[in-house]
């Protein structure tokens, strides 16, 4: 489903982002004033930071993978060997959370270490279409940001994004080379990762072709064609697999900066739909399948079970040949892994999340603050730092892999984050801080607004508020509660019950965030006024 906003809005969007630049009050995203106690408080700027005997460091992010889809959580009918062996010879996170539940405000949370409370970007706001001429993007990062990409040159470090980046389209301010990344290949609208097979990606900001003719990844099956007939799916391959593009320019970066101090985020674009990957690999996994395609929202995939397994195992063995050539090159000692998704699992495209239990024991997928849509399956690898086979219930989130990175490159930071660094977490050294309450919210453009947070309670287990502002509730909705420890699947709505801690949610709901330069992301804010 495209979440996208008028486009008579555009015009208006960035005449208030240009306004914004000059505003030096109350937009927390750039300047962190107004109701922001519980940021961190900034530290004084690094210059020229020697990256000498640093580490490098991969941050491998994947799209729409459940904390169910692999085999270190569970994963019984998807094949992740290489991602059950670094689990094996590194740490693994029962606790770690998503940014947001849907892609720009999960990594924008992740590029600023700052949550949806405060980020410049709280949704999905799409410009232009899924075609090659109207490639317009999202909105866009705004100048002077600080990013991972930005504190990792501060420490001295060479940046690279390979991947689905989703913060700036073409030619905008946004783009990843504008943003603290020395290099970009991938996908700089994350629409047009709705196709792995598309007409190019970009390299820098130059248009890179791939060997594929265009196909609109949102189209049904003809009427009167056989969904069961192989020949009826032939229209819609194509040859030049982008996620493969991907992982060997990973390789082909980490080689050719093996002797220089580097981050690499990989973000791959799988498993969202389309559900799209090579017919031999596909072959592989024997299921019984529905075909997908009669009045679908996405491209028709005969075997839809078995597309999305292929997906998810192609990511493993990239993530395989990655680890490999670190070992290989002798500089895996010196290089921190860390793997994970961008939100729980999605239904789309004929994704049977159901079949694959791809949420675990968790309530909730992509599009939900419950923890299926937001509690994800996380790795981290450093031989010789991290002990092997060990894992961690220490909460964290999105918005601390900045301060976590910039405490590892020992660069100060120059801005507030909502973050605290996981390092001690990360080398089982004592000091590890831990967040007193974790905060989200999520905005469609239709009017629909949700927050969550979690609240940390030594004594009474670990609680989980929610709520809804909709049709009908829109003046202070009914909170739910829940109690991870007790009830980790969130079953059990148990606020009658605790009417403190419902409140003491309601204040922090209110006190988490200031408003938004954006309208549509405001909870006082409902299209055309219908109440």
């Amino acid at each position: 489903m495209l979440l996208s906003f008028n486009p008579i809005e555009v015009t208006s969007v960035f005449n208030k982002i240009k306004n914004a630049l000059v505003v030096t009050s109350c937009i927390v995203a750039i300047s962190g004033c107004g109701a922001t106690s519980n940021i961190n408080k900034p530290v004084l700027q690094a210059t020229n930071n020697s990256a000498k005997n640093k580490p490098n460091v991969i941050y491998i992010i994947v799209d729409d993978l459940g904390i169910g889809d692999i085999e270190p959580y569970g994963q019984q009918k998807i094949r992740t060997p290489n991602l059950q062996q670094l689990a094996n010879e590194g740490l693994t996170f029962n606790q770690h959370y998503a940014g947001n539940t849907v892609c720009a405000p999960s990594r924008a949370a992740l590029m600023t270490g700052l949550h949806s409370g405060h980020s410049q970007i709280r949704g999905n706001y799409e410009l232009g279409d899924f075609t090659d001429e109207r490639e317009f993007g999202q909105l866009p990062l705004k100048p002077g940001t600080t990013t991972l990409g930005t504190v990792m040159q501060d420490a001295g470090y060479k940046t690279a994004l390979i991947g689905k980046w989703g913060l700036g389209g073409p030619g905008s301010y946004g783009t990843p080379n504008k943003q603290g990344f020395d290099y970009f290949f991938g996908y700089l609208d994350q629409k047009q990762a709705h196709n792995h097979y598309p007409t190019h990606l970009w390299k820098n900001e130059q248009w890179f072709a791939l060997n594929n003719e265009f196909v609109h990844p949102h189209q049904s099956l003809p009427e009167g064609v056989d969904p069961n007939d192989p020949e009826s799916y032939k229209a819609y391959l194509r040859e030049d697999f982008a996620q493969e593009r991907l992982t060997q320019d990973a390789l082909r970066y980490i080689k050719e900066n093996q002797h220089n101090p580097f981050f690499l985020y990989l973000a791959y674009a799988g498993p969202h739909a389309a559900l799209q990957a090579p017919e031999d690999e596909i072959d592989k996994y024997q299921f019984d399948e529905t075909p997908y395609g009669v009045k679908s929202a996405y491209l028709p995939q005969r075997r839809p079970r078995a597309a999305r397994a292929a997906m998810i195992s192609h990511i493993d063995q990239g993530v395989g040949q990655v680890k490999a050539l670190l070992e290989k090159l002798g500089i895996a000692d010196n290089t921190l892994i860390i793997f994970t998704s961008d939100n729980g699992p999605s239904k789309e495209g004929g994704a049977d999340v159901e079949f694959f239990d791809s949420n675990g024991d968790f309530r909730g997928y992509k599009r939900d603050l419950y923890e299926g849509g937001i509690r994800m399956p996380t790795i981290a690898y450093w031989p010789g730092q991290i002990a092997p086979g060990q894992t961690t219930d220490h909460a964290s989130a999105f918005w601390d892999v900045l301060p976590t990175l910039a405490d590892l490159a020992n660069v100060p930071l120059t801005t507030k984050t909502d973050g605290i660094s996981f390092l001690p977490t990360l080398l089982n050294k004592p000091g590890q801080q831990e967040h007193d309450s974790l905060y989200w919210e999520f905005h469609r453009p239709n009017g629909f607004h949700a927050q969550a947070v979690r609240i940390r309670d030594e004594q009474n287990g670990d609680w989980k508020a929610v709520r809804f502002f909709k049709q009908g509730q829109r003046k202070n909705p009914p909170i739910e509660l829940y109690n991870l420890k007790n009830d980790p699947s969130e079953q059990q709505n148990i606020a009658a019950q605790h009417p403190d801690i419902v409140q003491q949610a309601k204040e922090l709901m209110e006190t988490s965030r200031t408003q938004s330069f954006i309208d549509a992301w405001n909870f006082d804010f409902w299209p055309n006024n219908k109440f």
